[in-house]
């Protein structure tokens, strides 16, 4: 069995006339099609949309990612572990 490297706390994004994208400091990929791929990165997930997007190498254990197609947007949000929301609604609920 393969051990995984411990992650570097880097995350960058190399992209190439919108059409090719190589990424590091990624943890998973949740789900891909050819029009949106959704990424978990160090920093955040990360959402890529447009169209004939391709995975085209993986290596999970290094946290690498290159992508190709045409590329229109990438949107990243922030992973809340803990409820943050949850506080905020409880807040206000009591007071």
């Amino acid at each position: 069995m393969e051990e995984r490297q411990a992650p570097s706390g880097q995350h960058k994004m190399i992209l190439s006339n919108r059409r090719t994208c190589s990424l590091n400091g990624i943890t998973d990929i949740l789900s891909f099609d050819v029009s949106e791929i959704l990424l978990e990165t160090q920093l955040g997930m990360l959402m890529i949309r447009g169209r004939d997007l391709h995975v085209n190498r993986l290596t999970l254990e290094k946290g690498e990612v290159d992508i190709s197609g045409e590329m229109d947007s990438f949107q990243y949000s922030d992973i809340k572990k803990g409820g943050g929301q949850k506080e905020s609604l409880l807040r206000r609920l009591f007071q």
